[in-house]
């Protein structure tokens, strides 16, 4: 077991996503997975039917504790929920592991069409979180909520990349997948460019908890001293065989393939 991932975001009870695909990810890549969770969700397969938020100053609490004892190597975000949720991970961050990357999976909507981001956190994610990030993971709607632009095909992506660094994201890595087509590219962008990494769409409905499991997946790779690059890339080929074997599980978008495992060098 090697690197320390602290985890913080919503609980799915699906299993499919938020802390559990993160634990699920950080543990089948070889890291040990610590948690803060910022709310509740009575979720499946099929969308989301409560959500019970944890107050601001606790999630806050839980990161603090943590870091104080265990330490963490890479910091991975998800579901943030509100601006004082936003406000008090930065400064638990700030006090405890200030030079640790962080990954942030910027969770806006879910899968299913609930918000889970209040539309006034947005500001607070931008000004307080983004530019303390290593690296943000939006996929084509959360990079059109965080850039105001419509993105419609891989220029529109770079434009946006480039918007997003130009925020305080150190590396961008911005999905493709809502963009039609047998190929789903997604493209990383930093300060000095930017390049694309392209795979064959996988045609299944099993797609819960994709973000979640790449931005994870990426975030164990900086924990492990993986450079950036590489860790992007092996989080990719881990994302991609979790959802060609994904199990087929629930009535709606089930969840991936977590327990299998994917090395550095394959």
């Amino acid at each position: 077991m090697k690197g320390r991932v602290l985890v913080v975001g919503g609980s799915d009870s699906g299993g499919g996503a938020g802390i559990e695909a993160d634990i699920k990810t950080v543990t089948a890549l070889g890291g040990f997975a610590a948690t803060a969770i910022t709310a509740l969700t009575a979720q499946n397969t099929v969308g989301i039917f409560g959500v019970v938020p944890i107050e601001a100053d606790f999630v806050g609490q839980q990161i603090d504790v943590v870091l104080s004892d265990i330490g963490a190597d890479a910091i991975k975000t998800g579901m943030l929920r509100s601006a004082d949720v936003i406000d008090a991970v930065v400064q638990a961050i700030e006090a405890r592991a200030p030079d640790v990357p962080v990954v942030v999976d910027p969770v806006m909507v879910s899968t299913s069409g609930q918000r889970l981001l209040d539309r006034n956190a947005v500001d607070a994610l931008k000004r307080s979180l983004l530019v303390r990030t290593t690296v943000v993971t939006p996929n084509v709607p959360e990079a059109e909520a965080l850039t105001g632009m419509e993105i419609r095909d891989i220029d529109n992506m770079r434009r946006a990349a480039e918007m997003l660094v130009t925020l305080g994201a150190k590396y961008v890595v911005l999905k493709g997948g809502h963009i039609g087509g047998r190929t789903v590219s997604d493209l990383v962008a930093d300060v000095t460019g930017s390049y694309v990494l392209s795979s064959s769409r996988i045609d299944t409905r099993h797609t819960h908890g994709t973000g979640c499991t790449l931005a994870s997946a990426i975030a164990t790779g900086l924990a492990q001293g993986m450079e950036m690059r590489p860790a992007i890339e092996r989080a990719r080929r881990y994302l991609i065989a979790a959802l060609a074997t994904a199990p087929g599980y629930g009535k709606g978008h089930g969840p991936l393939n977590h327990a299998h495992t994917c090395n550095a060098d394959e």
